[in-house]
């Protein structure tokens, strides 16, 4: 029987890089939180500590800020593809490369009405992600979003679900329904108007979240990923995960009052998870885009 290394892939990962463009007296701010990580022949490294095909993660590091100085970060999907051919191109033991860029939102502060020049405040929980995978001569671009929390009032049932000796949830037909959205979808190509192309995703996935009267958080996803895959022919398959938030209508009658779904306590654990896969039917599969990426 012989024991040898299996698939392997090392990298710096969660690089902090913040940018400031400095070319006018109004300044731009990019924060971003880049992950890399290298595949090849590194079995030597592996088998016997032999690190002649190993590319420090330190100098994978000060690439990412060298690429922020020599190039305009521009897009996320297109700086991680930079990177991305960058390694796999110039470092002949390099077969593959994977980029994880997570992009933190600033927003001015305004004063007297106007936002200022160069103080920001810290913007919400939502980020935009891409994960670019440069395989040889393919390169796979999947973006995303996560923290985008949405909450819809009424419009949300929950019955008809089986019961045991241990079920004590009762049945509903208007409940409050939250989420913080994670999502990520997968380009079926790398000539996209990115920021575009975002927007009217994360315009879709709203819009079917609002719209859809939901009997089940199952029945959301779906009509979320749908929503995505219609609008947009150019992506092959979207890959949702949706904690629900639970909120319970609190019993007010010990007080002598009633509670006509006006008054929850929000829980934050446990929480129920969804998750799932919306795809065409019609596209061929690419795990190598997904590969390290969390399932859903």
């Amino acid at each position: 029987m012989g024991i040898v290394p299996g698939p392997n892939q090392y990298g710096k990962a969660e690089i902090r890089l913040v940018a400031v463009d400095r070319g006018t007296a109004r300044h731009e701010i990019r924060d971003l939180t880049i992950s890399t990580a290298l595949r090849g022949d590194f079995a030597a490294a592996h088998r016997t500590g032999d690190n002649a095909n190993v590319l420090p993660t330190d100098s994978q590091k000060n690439t990412a800020y060298a690429f922020a100085k020599r190039h305009p970060i521009g897009e996320v999907e297109d700086f991680a593809l930079r990177l991305g051919k960058h390694f796999v191109g110039t470092r002949e033991p390099v077969r593959g490369a994977r980029i994880l860029v997570a992009e933190h939102a600033w927003e001015r502060i305004e004063v007297d009405g106007a936002g200022h020049d160069h103080a920001f405040r810290r913007g919400g929980a939502e980020t935009r992600t891409a994960a670019v995978t440069v395989d040889g001569d393919d390169a796979h671009v999947v973006s995303g979003v996560e923290g985008l929390v949405v909450l819809k009032s009424t419009g949300s049932e929950f019955h008809g679900f089986p019961r045991d000796e241990y079920t004590t949830l009762p049945e509903t037909s208007d409940r409050i329904l939250a989420t913080a959205v994670s999502a990520r979808w997968r380009h079926l190509g790398t000539e996209v108007a990115w920021s575009e192309s975002f927007a009217s995703v994360r315009a879709a996935l709203l819009s079917a979240f609002a719209t859809t009267h939901s009997l089940a958080l199952q029945q959301t996803l779906h009509a979320m990923g749908e929503a995505v895959l219609e609008a947009h022919p150019g992506i092959a398959e979207v890959r949702l995960s949706l904690p629900n938030k639970h909120h319970f209508r609190v019993d007010l009658e010990p007080f002598g009052l009633d509670n006509d779904n006006e008054v929850f306590f929000a829980a934050d654990r446990p929480y129920g998870l969804i998750e799932g896969i919306v795809t065409r039917d019609d596209v061929p599969e690419a795990p190598i885009a997904w590969y390290g990426l969390p399932e859903f």
